[in-house]
């Protein structure tokens, strides 16, 4: 397949190493400019936890004694040409492997000796595995998360507006982004939440059903609130309140969330106690010393709501929200350390999940392997009939200009344009049967000779 994977990630190499290995921005755009000398077109991934170069290394040029057109007298001779093609491709996967090694060194300003014990490599079905784990989230620190292959496809996308994704690594790169919706799809690796942000949404959605109706009230615009604001508000909710004691940061998290069918509101923290009854859901995590919402503003919200169910998740340690609230009727009050106890065993159901999606990664593989080896031969077919037309048509023309001097018999020279096809169309199979029978191979002289068979009979 000549496909190779070079690169770090979190089990290989430390933070302080990722990051001088990172490849983002405009580095990108040039490294796939640069990887274009020596590669078929590649793809770099990198992230925080990861930096990987996806490339088909060139296919070597044989020399012309290794064709299927060789003459009788160099028969004797092909099998041992074969097996030195075997071997000079994979010393040229091995030199090119290296060329990537010294590039990457160079250019990143480190030395190969630096960062080669870091480094792993991949080769053909390997891999392809290696790629569809990634793409999964079978090799992600967070076991399943979702986030990498969205990361993948922005990298596929680069490496198309770079012009550095080839017809076959485009083709390959279909074939793994297909089959990594399928492990998602038809295994639990990833139905789990096992993030406090993705924990949270998976509450709202176990609640709620409603949500474009929904209220979300946000207590602080810190960066734990944020991420959990973000994938609450990416559910649907219609309307989100910020309290918050700077209004900058407060707007700065406005921005992010705004969008045409969404109401954003910002709120003095003082409001608090005011917007409260608005509420359907309650993130809050301050940071603050003092409890923020106590059991009597809640009750007073609730009245004013009608007892409408609310859902409380309080990241806040000190508590923002005074944990006595769980025990009122119609209020659903979360606490960080009861979020990490779902998280845990959903990390859990998750593990247990990867092993089908292991088994169903190799199954896939497989698959994506023989339709890449039926898509190969098809030009390999191409490429024989190609070079048999040529030997076909050289015969034909030199028949022809025969059959132009005066002296020419039509006959004769038909009986030897007859010879001379036949000895050119059953060159080949003739070569493979000797060569059967020769080193012993019973199965193939047998399964040669039963396809001429079917052949002539027109099967």
């Amino acid at each position: 397949m000549r496909l190779v994977v070079i690169g770090v990630n979190h089990k290989t190499a430390p933070v302080a190493l990722r990051e001088r290995l990172a490849l983002v921005g405009d580095d990108v755009n040039i490294a796939l400019k640069q990887l274009e000398r020596f590669t078929d077109g590649s793809v770099i991934v990198s992230t925080c936890n990861r930096t990987e170069i996806y490339a088909l290394v060139p296919q070597i040029s044989l020399p012309p004694e290794s064709g299927a057109h060789l003459a009788e007298p160099q028969v004797a001779t092909i099998a041992s040409n074969n097996a030195i093609a075997t071997q000079t491709a994979s010393a040229a996967i091995s030199a090119h492997i290296l060329k990537i090694k010294a590039w990457l060194a160079d250019f990143k300003q480190l030395s190969l000796d630096e960062i080669d014990p870091y480094l792993y490599v991949h080769r053909d079905t390997h891999a392809l595995t290696h790629w569809l784990r990634v793409a999964a989230g079978l090799d992600s620190m967070i076991l399943g998360e979702p986030q990498i292959l969205g990361q993948i496809k922005r990298s596929v996308h680069l490496a198309q507006d770079q012009k550095a994704l080839s017809n076959q690594l485009g083709w390959i790169v279909d074939q793994v982004f297909a089959a990594a919706k399928r492990v998602r799809n038809e295994t639990q690796v990833g139905a789990q939440a096992v993030s406090l942000s993705y924990a949270a949404a998976k509450l709202v959605t176990q609640i709620f059903d409603d949500l474009p109706s929904r209220t979300l009230l946000v207590v602080a615009a810190g960066e734990m609130n944020r991420l959990v604001a973000t994938h609450i508000a990416g559910l649907g909710v219609g309307r989100v309140i910020i309290c918050n004691r700077n209004p900058e940061r407060a707007e700065a998290l406005a921005a992010e969330l705004r969008r045409p069918d969404r109401i954003i509101e910002v709120r003095a923290l003082q409001e608090l106690p005011q917007v409260l009854a608005e509420a359907d859901i309650v993130s809050s995590c301050s940071g603050s010393m003092d409890v923020l919402i106590d059991k009597t503003m809640t009750l007073r919200a609730l009245k004013s709501r009608r007892y409408q169910p609310m859902l409380m998740i309080d990241l806040a340690v000190p508590r923002d929200i005074d944990s006595t609230i769980s025990r009122i009727d119609d209020v659903y009050l979360y606490s960080v350390d009861d979020l990490q106890h779902v998280i845990a065993g959903n990390i859990e159901q998750r593990r247990q999940a990867a092993v089908d999606a292991e088994l169903l990664v190799s199954q896939l593989v497989v698959e994506m392997d023989r339709r890449f080896q039926v898509r190969q031969v098809g030009k390999d077919i191409q490429q024989y009939r190609a070079r048999t037309h040529d030997q076909v048509d050289k015969l034909l023309h030199e028949s022809i200009a025969k059959l132009q001097q005066d002296n020419a018999s039509p006959e004769d020279i038909l009986i030897e344009l007859s010879r001379r096809l036949t000895q050119t169309l059953t060159h080949a199979p003739s070569k493979l049967m000797r060569k059967a029978a020769r080193e012993g191979d019973n199965e193939l002289l047998d399964f040669v000779v039963s396809g001429l068979q079917e052949a002539h009979r027109g099967r």
